[in-house]
């Protein structure tokens, strides 16, 4: 009996000094954390390919606006409900999601112009052009945290996120 009980302590102790040690760290990781940009959050819900300054005449029309576009990418294999999420330009023009699933491994593209929100394209009613030869495009989910952003200065892309 004396074995069984001094096994029990010892047990006992053991099992305290890790909850002791594991309290410790807790502050010490949460500190490395402390004062980020969030720009480290790893998201499967990123940007994808940018059709800026749409092709042909710039005139304004339905077909010119919905020429331009930012593809927004799930390469997850889940469904994610973008509502609440943000594209935004550099101007500070902003798209916020409505109640929109995204499947896994799927993408939508994020017109400027007017249309009919279907699975594979949403638009932002807009009437005028957003994305500029030089500009960006950053994304952010429904709390704020940017998850990827993209720019290009009219001969290339640059991959911030």
């Amino acid at each position: 009996m004396s074995a069984s009980l001094a096994t029990r302590r010892a047990l006992s102790a053991m099992l305290a000094a890790g909850a002791l040690v594991g309290a410790a760290a807790l502050p010490a990781a949460a500190a490395d954390n402390h004062g980020r940009d969030h720009r480290g959050v790893k998201s499967a819900i990123v940007i994808g390919d940018v059709q800026y300054d749409s092709p042909g005449r710039n005139d304004r029309s339905a077909r010119a606006l919905n020429g331009e576009w930012v593809e927004v990418k799930n390469t997850g294999r889940g469904s994610v409900n973008l509502r609440g999420f943000t594209l935004t330009d550099r101007q500070g023009n902003r798209y916020q999601f409505k109640d929109f699933r995204l499947d896994g491994r799927s993408s939508v593209k994020v017109h400027t112009g007017q249309g009919r929100d279907t699975r594979h394209d949403v638009y932002q009613d807009r009437r005028h052009q957003i994305w500029d030869e030089r500009d960006s495009a950053t994304l952010r989910d429904n709390r704020g945290n940017v998850l990827d952003s993209d720019s290009w200065d009219g001969r290339r892309h640059h991959r911030n996120g």
